[in-house]
C-alpha cells in the first residue's frame, strides 16, 4: 500500500488534469452515500467536527476522514486534518493512504471551476473573490483556468493576507489585474463571476447588487444556520448544487430561503453529476448560482488521479 504525502499530491496535479478527471468521473455511475458530519461539542460557540465521506466507482472505493477544529490556529495547529483511504474496486485490496488536506484544496477549486465551465458566460472577465485563506489561491487559479479572466477583485477581512495573495498572484499572472476591493454595489454589479470561500455567518453582499448574467459560486459555508449569500440572491438565480442530499442537509444558503418560503428544493435545477446531460443555452440575463459543500466522489476521483501518477 502506498503512502502519498502532501508534497506528492501537489507535484502530481494541475487544474486542467483535475477538471477533466472530475468532468469524466461525475458523468459515470458511482456510489455516494450521504456524508456524515459529527459535531463534537454541544456548545453553540464550538464548531469542532469530525466527518466521514465514502464513495466508490467502477475502479476504486474510497473514504475520506477529516477533523475540523476552527480555533486550532490559536494553539499552533492546523484547523483541518484529512486522509483518504483507497481500495481496489475488484477485490477490495487497500491501495493507498493519500493526504486529504491537499486533495481537498485541489478538488474543491476544480469542482467550482467545472461548474463555472458549465454555467458562467464564456466571455466572463471580472472575477470577485471573497476570502484570503489557504483555499483562496486555488479557487482563483481554478476559475482563471476555465475563463479568460482579465481582472480579479479580492475582498477579505484580513487585509494583510489579502495583500499577500494579491502580490503572489500578480507575480505569477502579470497579464491579469489583481485588486483589493470592498463589498459594495459598484464592485458586485461589475462582477461576471462571484466566488465565496469564507467562514462568514452572514451574507457577504446584497443579492440585489448582482447584475444579470453573473455566475455565483458558494463554497465556504457548511452550516444550516449560516450563509454567504442572502435569499434575494437565491431567488434571482437558477440554482445548481454539487450534491442535493448534502446541500439540503447542511447549507444555510438554500435551507434558510426554503424555511422562509421563498424557495423550494424542487427549484434546484441539477446537481453536478447531472450537469453533463444538460445542453443548456445560457440566456445573457440568467444569473446562475452553484452551491457546493463537498462530495466524496470528488475526493475519490482526485485521490485516484494522484495514486495513478505515483
Amino acid at each position: 500500500m502506498k503512502i502519498v504525502s502532501e508534497q506528492q499530491v501537489h507535484a502530481s496535479l494541475n487544474f486542467n488534469k483535475v477538471i477533466d478527471a472530475l468532468k469524466l468521473g461525475f458523468a459515470k455511475p458511482a456510489g455516494t452515500p450521504t456524508r456524515q458530519v459529527f459535531e463534537l461539542s454541544e456548545s453553540e460557540e464550538n464548531h469542532d467536527a469530525f466527518a466521514v465521506l465514502p464513495a466508490w466507482n467502477e475502479e476504486v472505493i474510497g473514504v475520506k476522514s477529516f477533523t475540523y477544529f476552527p480555533s486550532n490556529a490559536e494553539h499552533g495547529y492546523k484547523s483541518l486534518y484529512s486522509k483518504i483511504m483507497l481500495f481496489d474496486r475488484c477485490h477490495g485490496e487497500p491501495l493507498a493512504l493519500v493526504d486529504g488536506t491537499s486533495v481537498t484544496l485541489w478538488r474543491t477549486a476544480a469542482v467550482s471551476a467545472l461548474a463555472s465551465l458549465y454555467l458562467s458566460r464564456q466571455d466572463s472577465s471580472h472575477l470577485v473573490y471573497f476570502g484570503s485563506g489557504n483555499l483562496s489561491r486555488y479557487m482563483i487559479e481554478a476559475h482563471m483556468s476555465v475563463r479568460d479572466i482579465k481582472k480579479v477583485t479580492i475582498i477579505a477581512r484580513n487585509k494583510d493576507k489579502a495583500e499577500s495573495l494579491r502580490a503572489l498572484l500578480t507575480e505569477k499572472y502579470s497579464q491579469v489585474e489583481f485588486l483589493i476591493g470592498e463589498s459594495n454595489h459598484k464592485t458586485i454589479s461589475t462582477a461576471d463571476i462571484i466566488s465565496c470561500g469564507t467562514g462568514a455567518h452572514e451574507p457577504l453582499f446584497d443579492g440585489k447588487w448582482v447584475s444579470d448574467g453573473a455566475h455565483i459560486d458558494l463554497i465556504g459555508n457548511h452550516h444550516k444556520q449560516f450563509r454567504e449569500c442572502d435569499s434575494a440572491c437565491v431567488v434571482r438565480s437558477k440554482v445548481f448544487v454539487d450534491s442535493k442530499k448534502n446541500v439540503l442537509n447542511e447549507a444555510g444558503e438554500i435551507l434558510i430561503p426554503i424555511a422562509e418560503g421563498v424557495f423550494s428544493e424542487h427549484q434546484i435545477i441539477a446537481e453536478l453529476s447531472e450537469m453533463h446531460q444538460f445542453d443548456t443555452v445560457r440566456a445573457k440575463t440568467d444569473i446562475t448560482l452553484f452551491k457546493s459543500v463537498g462530495t466524496a466522489l470528488s475526493d475519490l476521483i482526485t485521490a485516484h488521479l494522484v495514486y495513478k501518477s505515483q
